[in-house]
Parts: C-alpha cells; sequence; structure tokens
C-alpha cells in the first residue's frame, strides 16, 4: 500500500490520525509506503503509525523543527535489514528523501524503496535517475510512493519503464475527482503485480486516494540434491 495521508488533514481540514490508521488497518496490508506524515500536532506520528500498523518502522524526516517533524515512512509486519535512507533533494526545492530496505519476509527476502518525489519537472527527472542507482541488481523489487508524475515527455515512468515494467495506473489526485495518477506502485519483474485498486473512503480523510496491489513472490525451485 501506498498513501499520501497530507499530514492526516482531511478535507475540513480536520486533523484526524485515528481515521487515517482506521483506513489503513482496515486494508490490512503487509508493507505500506506513506508520505506526508506531520508530527506538528500534538501527536508523534512517526513513533504512532508503527506501532498501530506493524511492528517494524522506519521514517525519513526531511523537515526537523522544534514543533515537530514531516517526511514519510516505510512500516511492515516483517523486520527490515540493510536500510539505507538516501537524500535525492534538488537545489533549493523542498527536500526530499528514499528509503531503501530489504523486508524479510516469510516467502523471502524483498527489495522495498519508498518515496516522494518533487513538483519540478527536471527535479523528478533527477530523482528518477537516482532511483534507478537504488533499485538496481537481481531479485524483485517493489518501488512505491507519491511520484508527483503527470506527464509523460521526460517522465519518472519514461525512466522507470524498463528497469520496473510493472506498475499500477489509476487515478489518485485529487482524492474527491481523481485526474492525476500520482501514486504508484511499481514492480519487477512484470508479473509481480497481481492486481491493484484504490479505496475511496480516503476522499475524506486526504487529497490523495491510497493506492493497493498485491504482489506475487517468485517461488524458488528446490535445490538440486545430490543422488542417494
Amino acid at each position: 500500500m501506498t498513501w499520501n495521508i497530507h499530514g492526516a488533514l482531511g478535507r475540513n481540514p480536520r486533523y484526524d490520525l485515528a481515521r487515517v490508521i482506521e483506513l489503513i488497518a482496515r486494508a490490512d496490508p503487509d508493507v505500506m509506503a506513506l508520505q506526508e506524515i506531520d508530527s506538528r500536532h500534538g501527536q508523534d506520528a512517526f513513533a504512532l503509525l508503527p506501532q498501530r500498523l506493524g511492528k517494524h518502522g522506519v521514517g525519513a524526516k526531511s523537515i526537523v523543527t522544534q514543533d515537530g517533524d514531516y517526511g514519510q515512512m516505510l512500516i511492515s509486519r516483517w523486520p527490515f535489514t540493510d536500510t539505507e535512507i538516501s537524500d535525492i533533494s534538488y537545489g533549493e526545492f523542498e527536500p526530499r528523501r528514499a528509503i531503501r530496505t530489504c523486508i524479510m519476509t516469510p516467502f523471502g527476502p524483498l527489495r522495498i524503496v519508498g518515496t516522494h518525489l518533487g513538483l519540478s519537472i527536471r527535479e523528478r527527472r533527477s530523482q528518477a535517475r537516482a532511483l534507478l542507482k537504488l533499485i538496481e541488481g537481481e531479485g524483485p523489487v517493489v518501488l512505491l510512493g507519491d511520484f508527483n508524475d503527470w506527464f509523460w515527455p521526460g517522465s519518472v515512468r519514461s525512466v522507470l519503464r524498463r528497469a520496473m515494467p510493472g506498475r499500477s495506473r489509476h487515478r489518485t489526485f485529487p482524492s474527491w475527482c481523481p485526474l492525476l495518477r500520482l501514486d504508484r506502485i511499481y514492480c519487477r519483474p512484470r508479473r509481480a503485480l497481481l492486481r491493484s485498486w484504490t479505496d475511496g473512503q480516503a476522499r475524506s480523510l486526504s487529497d490523495h486516494l491510497p493506492v493497493i496491489g498485491d504482489v506475487l513472490m517468485p517461488v524458488h525451485p528446490p535445490e538440486n540434491r545430490k543422488p542417494g
């Protein structure tokens, strides 16, 4: 699951982290990437979200102030290993981060990258090239987040299409009348993404709809045995 929760500010706007948690819990994702987490409303959302939604969490705080922090998280019911937070900021634009980790699922290790890209075309193009380096290597990979990407020429999709051939295609923004496909789940191999969908009940909770998907882990053949 990936969702830009918009600081848990609904359309009112009214801060309601409890309802955000309730919606995510109903979907019951094994792994989730959440963007625009904001702890400047009297609650430490970076601590509370993994406590309520999964045993394991890693946050990337792009803005840190005396009043609280702002950024994104990866949360999983399974442990992380080899976690790295990369600064993919571009020039003087808003700081941006990418979280790369390996999740030790019961079906084998799965590399995950969660991110939130910028608003400028040049900014996103630079960040997409940085993401290519983070997903290098063999094995299954899932890349998910808010890519702020709606143009094809020079887009994030055009940069990632060969390296991450499987992707969701849902319109997610604005949530009350979705027109733009900003939030995506990318997969390698292509067939790993079995299906994906959005949850319209999120319309009152954020300006983005969440994208939820079923990912198929590859089945490894048994090791060859020597004849007895």
